[in-house]
């Protein structure tokens, strides 16, 4: 029977029977809908990545006709407050300005602002988010290039940008905290000297081109020919780039196989020196300097054996193999780039991946389809000196230091065998993990540096990502492509239908069976906090953080976490003293952002203290931040300071602010009221005290907020004491308007800037004598400072100040006042009150959260019946708040302004804009932005839209 079965017969001919025995036998999966074509496509051309998701959060992917690209983002629910993905939405030029090519390859810079999209023919257009996720502007044109089938691409890389940003190496745990460690990262070159987008491509035929553009915004090209490429009669498929050290950056090829070598690669590795540099050469007749490539070096590796037998040896072997060696393909070819954990730069050479596959199906040529479906080929790149021939010794040298250079080398590593087909490869993680997709959904993440797989088991002592402190994804719907969110806790996969599906990191955070492991609770949160400190040291969308968060974690988790991000970020809530910080500080508007996002339940649901808190602390920021800037700008002159759309801006947010501090004073003056027969009996006091929910109380308390506020009442004393000084007659029409309404409003206000001041005063007296009453110095304060910010608790130490600024604070302010004002206002459109009135108004009106205007009633009715026009907006994914502005400003000193604040795409929680349908019309189309506009992007347009 065994010599029977070596010869492959078949089994039902032992009985003469053609028809199948029907053993019950389990069948094999079906493969996947789309991975044979999948496969092909990935053998034939290296650039076909349809699915991208940028670094500001947009995903892009292309239509199962390959003929448009859609647009999705996250967002959360105005419902529940909940995130899901958006409707998707046509970049309605793409078809327009490819000709009908279908589309093969979407790429992101490296901050996610710009986008370029390949064709079939190699043709290249790049697009530019402009003011929201959804709102795209192209800023080159596909016609430029040649359409010529030698003209695809096979390998593109984006320029970085030239600016330094935080990391963070790991967290380890040290006397039972966790510490983490920061530091800044230099950026890798080569840049574009100005500080604008390009990109690098490998065509067919072996050119290079750079793409860049120059200071005036107009895109210019530099082609350039790949030296030694071999056969000329022989084309690439595969090509990587890598940016290294030194600015150079690093190209590894692969050369189509002929029909007699299909075993033989080519491969290719270069430096090329600092481009692009301005040749000086050039003369002064051109507008801008032309740059210039510098060939370093070269390697050409052409093995004899694709698949290593011996892996763990340097040479390759021409020993038969178990399978058949020639029938796999390349799939999938990368340069990993040396890992960057120090400030002093990489601490390892690069080095090269590539998947080999074999087909999916037999084939005539090889019925038999034995060995694994997929292999992961390496090669480390190392320094090796020169050797020289001996006699060489003999020879006096002309020089007396003279010295060999060294060369460059590959060196084989280990291969890795999968049982499965590979249909993507991705560095996440801010380049600590590697992500492997299979055909059959699941997602293997192996450690760039030893190429070990991640499986949650390792040291919980130490954590360098979220793979390794085990989060991992779950088997799910299948797909042909697939996209990691920026920081890799989301992944949204393609199916062959062009249908996408999300998907979210799991994490048991320490229950198992019932029972609970407090270490990988720990370091499960610790994995969290880092992956979102990375996120924003690297000025990089988190919303992905938020999602799993929300999904994952408890509200004690949640309160863990965020703890845990003040400090590794860190953020001293102690602003009793450096109050100039809270202006600068990058990492405060994060914080706060993250704890206003989590205690977010919709759009018609009020928020609880702990989220309600953080959430006034911004729009206090905000205001106090405008109201710097409208100062330092108006320093320029007379005609920016009073541009009419400034002045709209800044004469709204005062009227925020001052019905916000008259809020804050009446809610003060109610539980004056409340607690007046309390005063007496400190045990009844300080229990009736653990059952208050006050936002205005926990703001007066908390030296961040106060801080603010004082900031405001400085800035408000010095816009009423400008305007006076301003003749009205000199200013435009639109601006005197707002001019006097400013004043109007600040003179008519009950209560005075500096009654107010005086107020502030006296809460930072009560509480610094309750700090002091307690021995609480400099080193303790940020303990309860953070306890008031993070749980919105008042902390033991502070009862007593809280009894001074009822007791005494509140009431000394009553003959100074106009209480029947401040007690009769309307707050409703602040929304921090609890009332049947602001729920009201919650309800059926929305504020600008940029110009604090409300803005026109979605359902308004005219005279004869018909519903007017809604007014279109923009609105956060984060906390769901609109904006008016639906098209970039007229204004240029508006505009300065807006992108100076980082308000063009960002609302000012931190989350990105989003554009609404267009009333009455299909979702998704016509939306502002969308098309190819035939006018340059003025330049000062592109420097805000990160050109």
């Amino acid at each position: 029977m065994p010599l029977i079965m070596e010869q492959g017969l078949n089994v039902d001919d032992l009985f003469g029977e053609s028809g199948s025995l029907e053993l019950g036998l389990p069948a094999g999966p079906p493969p996947t809908k789309g991975l044979a074509q999948c496969q092909d496509e990935m053998r034939l051309l290296g650039c076909r990545q349809k699915i991208a998701w940028s670094r500001l959060g947009c995903i892009a992917y292309i239509s199962a006709d390959g003929l448009q690209v859609k647009l999705r983002h996250l967002n959360s629910s105005l419902s529940n407050g909940k995130w899901v993905m958006s409707e998707e939405t046509t970049l309605a030029p793409v078809a327009e300005t490819h000709g009908g090519n279908l589309l093969v390859h979407l790429s992101w810079n490296e901050s996610g602002s710009e986008m370029a999209v390949v064709d079939c023919l190699g043709r290249i257009s790049i697009y530019s988010i402009s003011i929201a996720l959804n709102s795209i502007t192209g800023v080159r044109q596909a016609h430029f290039d040649s359409s010529d089938d030698s003209n695809q691409i096979v390998g593109m890389m984006w320029l970085n940008t030239q600016r330094m940003v935080h990391a963070f190496h790991q967290a380890a745990k040290v006397n039972g905290r966790w510490a983490y460690s920061p530091f800044r990262r230099r950026p890798i070159g080569p840049f574009n000297p100005a500080n604008k987008g390009a990109l690098i491509c490998v065509t067919r035929a072996g050119q290079i081109r750079l793409i860049f553009q120059n200071p005036d915004s107009k895109w210019a090209e530099l082609p350039a020919e790949l030296k030694n490429t071999g056969y000329s009669d022989r084309l690439l498929t595969h090509a990587s780039i890598v940016a290294t050290q030194g600015e150079t950056f690093l190209l590894v090829s692969w050369l189509q196989p002929t029909q007699y070598a299909r075993k033989y690669a080519f491969t290719e590795y270069r430096y090329l020196g600092t481009p692009p540099q301005w040749d000086t050469t050039q003369g002064k007749q051109a507008q801008f300097p032309i740059p210039s490539f510098a060939f370093l070096h070269c390697k050409i590796d052409m093995p004899s054996s694709i698949l290593d037998v011996n892996p763990g040896s340097e040479e390759h072997t021409d020993n038969p193999l178990p399978f058949h060696n020639s029938v796999y393909s390349l799939k999938w070819l990368e340069i990993m780039p040396g890992q960057i954990d120090s400030p002093t730069g990489s601490t390892a050479n690069p080095w090269i991946l590539a998947v080999f596959a074999k087909p999916l199906h037999s084939t005539p040529e090889y019925p038999d389809q034995q060995g694994p479906s997929s292999v992961i080929v390496r090669w480390q790149l190392e320094n090796a000196p020169q050797a020289f021939h001996p006699k060489f010794d003999e020879v006096a040298p002309k020089k007396n230091n003279a010295q060999a250079k060294s060369k460059m080398e590959l060196r084989r590593l280990e291969d890795i065998h999968c049982d499965r087909y590979i249909v993507s490869v991705d560095i996440v993680e801010h380049g600590t993990a590697l992500a492997v997709t299979h055909d059959d959904s699941s997602i293997t993440f192996y450690d760039t540096r030893t190429m070990a797989v991640f499986n949650g088991l390792d040291d919980a002592s130490t954590v360098t990502c979220l793979a390794q402190a085990g989060f991992q994804y779950q088997m799910d719907s299948p797909g042909i492509a697939i996209a990691f969110s920026p920081n890799a806790c989301v992944a949204v996969t393609l199916d062959a239908e062009g249908q996408t599906h999300m998907r979210s990191m799991d994490h048991p955070f320490g229950s198992n069976d019932g029972l609970f492991d407090d270490s990988k609770f720990s370091s499960a949160i610790a994995a969290l906090t880092l992956a979102f400190s990375r996120g924003c040291g690297a000025e990089v969308n988190t919303d992905d953080i938020l999602m799993v968060a929300l999904k994952q974690l408890t509200p004690e988790a949640q309160s863990t976490f965020i703890g845990e991000v003040y400090r590794a970020l860190p953020v001293n809530c102690n602003f009793t003293v450096e109050t100039e910080k809270l202006m600068t500080h990058p990492y405060i508007p994060r914080c706060l952002s993250l704890q206003a996002a989590l205690g977010y339940k919709g759009k018609l649901k009020r928020r609880n203290l702990p989220s309600a808190v953080p959430w006034a602390i911004i729009q206090l920021r905000h205001a106090a931040v405008l109201i710097a800037y409208f100062f330092q700008h108006g320093n320029k002159g007379q005609s920016e300071a009073h541009d009419p759309e400034i002045l709209q801006m800044l004469l709204g947010n005062i009227k925020w602010v001052l019905d916000f501090t008259h809020f804050i004073l009446s809610e003060a003056f109610d539980l004056a009221d409340e607690f007046d027969a309390l005063f007496t009996d400190q045990e009844a006091f300080t229990q009736k005290l653990k059952t208050v929910n006050s936002v205005s109380l926990v703001l007066l308390l908390s030296s961040m907020s106060r801080a603010f506020l004082r900031f405001i009442c400085r800035g408000l004393r010095g816009v009423l004491g400008g305007f006076t000084q301003t003749n009205p007659a000199s200013l435009p029409s639109a601006s005197r308007v707002y001019y006097t309404e400013i004043c109007q409003i600040l003179e008519s206000s009950p209560v005075r800037i500096d009654i107010y001041e005086k107020f502030l005063a006296g809460v930072d007296s009560a509480v610094k004598h309750a700090y002091q009453g307690s021995g609480f110095g400099d080193a303790e304060r940020p303990g309860p400072e953070k306890e008031l910010l993070v749980n919105a608790r008042i902390p033991p130490v502070l009862v007593t100040a809280v009894v001074t600024l009822l007791r005494q604070t509140v009431p000394s302010m009553k003959a100074e006042i106009n209480r029947k004002d401040i007690l009769l206002g309307d707050y409703s459109w602040l929304g921090f009150g609890s009332d049947a009135r602001t729920a009201m108004y919650r309800r059926h009106r929305d504020v600008d959260i940029l110009k604090k205007v409300p803005l026109r009633p979605p359902l308004a009715v005219g005279r004869n019946g018909r519903v007017i026009q809604q007014q279109r907006k923009r609105r956060c994914v984060r906390c769901g708040e609109v904006s008016g502005d639906v098209a970039l400003p007229k204004s240029l000193p508006y505009f300065k302004m807006i992108a100076k604040l980082n308000l063009l795409r960002c609302c000012p929680c931190g989350g990105m804009w989003m554009l609404e349908a267009e009333p009455g019309g299909e979702r998704g189309n016509n939306l502002h932005g969308q098309h190819v506009s035939t006018v340059r992007t003025p330049a000062a347009v592109a420097v805000a839209l990160g050109h």
